[in-house]
């Protein structure tokens, strides 16, 4: 038992240990490659066009912020309302609303998690309440007014995933709830 116990250290030293020995060596060496750098873009296209002005003129484009249209980020581009609040559309709007939106939002002025809803289609835009409700997290990196709300709230909205036609009726509930509030 002890000839195997011997023959099988040493099998096992012949082994492992040179590819350990291996594997200690790449990581140092990579270790190494990567952390040898000049600090200096090694982009050469990169530099010619920053040396004439045309990486400037693209990254300022990229960088600068789009104009504010008050509609927010998102797929709304408009939303045509009527004169009166559609009773149906709104009542559609009230299920979804409780089953997604009132565990952190009253209907009041009152915050809870989030803000409290009164009022907010007199504040907003049609278009900005339904694009915070389908895309609240781009919102809120993106939109002025969202990122505020953010700020002063500290929780981020949760995606409840709803789509465009039940934002559609979300937004007329908040309709009819500003209307008779």
């Amino acid at each position: 038992m002890k000839k195997i116990q011997t023959s099988l250290g040493s099998l096992l030293r012949q082994s492992l240990l040179p590819a350990i020995k291996g594997s200690a060596t790449a990581i140092l060496c990579g270790a190494m490659l990567f952390s040898c750098s000049s600090g200096e873009s090694e982009n050469y296209y990169d530099g010619y066009k920053a040396e004439n002005g045309v990486l400037e003129d693209a990254t300022a484009k990229a960088e600068a912020p789009a104009a504010d249209d008050g509609k927010g980020i998102g797929p709304v581009k408009t939303v045509a309302l009527g004169e009166q609040v559609d009773e149906a559309l709104a009542a559609n709007g009230q299920a979804i609303f409780e089953g997604k939106c009132a565990a952190c939002h009253q209907l009041s002025d009152q915050k809870i998690v989030g803000p409290g809803l009164a009022g907010v289609t007199e504040r907003r835009k049609p278009e900005w309440v339904m694009n915070m409700i389908i895309n609240p997290e781009e919102m809120t990196k993106k939109d002025p007014e969202a990122k505020k709300l953010l700020a002063e709230h500290l929780t981020q909205m949760t995606n409840q995933n709803i789509n465009e036609p039940d934002a559609r009726a979300l937004l007329e509930f908040l309709r009819k709830n500003d209307t008779e509030g």
